[in-house]
């Protein structure tokens, strides 16, 4: 199964100058790239996922799984808790995660899940 991390390239907070969606996607390729259990993720950048008053934002999504969208994200801080978070999606068999404490602060950055 192939699963996919969509980071929105187009985010950026009020009086920011720069998007830096493209840089979270970057770094989070070659962290799960070198993390055997998260190869199976691509990891993308769409240009607006309209969470726009909560940057940063991103989503997890695989076939026949549920769908997750999260805004608010720290690019920097919330890095680690990103990965944990998609550990727990890969070991589910319908994306449903019933406890995300191991996925730290990015549990609060939820907006919603979307049944498969």
């Amino acid at each position: 199964m192939r699963h996919r991390l969509i980071v929105c390239s187009t985010c950026r907070a009020k009086g920011e100058d720069t998007f830096r969606g493209a840089d979270l996607a970057t770094a989070l390729r070659e962290s799960f790239g070198a993390d055997p259990d998260l190869q199976d993720f691509s990891v993308e950048t769409h240009e607006c996922l309209s969470a726009c008053s909560k940057p940063n934002s991103l989503s997890f999504r695989a076939e026949g799984k549920a769908a997750y969208l999260f805004a608010g994200v720290d690019p920097v801080a919330d890095r680690g808790d990103i990965a944990a978070f998609a550990r727990l999606y890969a070991a589910t068999p319908d994306g449903w995660i019933e406890d995300a404490r191991p996925a730290g602060r990015l549990r609060f950055c939820l907006i919603g899940r979307i049944p498969a």
